[in-house]
């Protein structure tokens, strides 16, 4: 169900070890990839010094933006799960220097509980 979850909005895990591979001329020394999780053809990865979101873009996907947020500039976070009449959940983080949140939709509440459960386990 992982492809058709990610064409859904929804978040899945990803193969850590195969990223890390995948990622080696991003990472820093000595920097492990811990989870990682896919929203359609954007990443949330979650190492042991930072967050790295990466931004697929275009049409092939093959134009890739990486955005760094060391954890100590992770200000705060919040979640909100679906309702009734609202089906999707929203997860947002405000970053240091940056008026604005980063902000993340998703499909259920499962996945979200997921993610927000690692970004604390990292942020605080």
């Amino acid at each position: 169900m992982g492809i058709l979850d990610s064409l859904l909005g929804n978040a899945s895990e990803s193969d850590a070890q195969s990223l890390q591979q995948e990622l080696t001329r991003v990472l820093g020394a000595g920097e492990q990839i811990q989870k990682a999780y896919a929203i359609f053809r954007d990443q949330l990865i979650f190492t042991n010094k930072r967050l790295i979101l990466v931004n697929k873009q275009g049409v092939t996907g093959k134009k890739v933006e990486y955005l760094s947020v060391p954890y100590r500039s992770i200000e705060r976070f919040s979640m909100e799960t679906t309702g009734h009449f609202d089906l999707e959940a929203e997860l947002k983080i405000w970053v240091r220097g940056q008026v604005e949140p980063l902000g993340f939709t998703f499909r259920n509440d499962t996945s979200i509980y997921d993610v927000y459960r690692t970004l604390g386990e990292h942020a605080l």
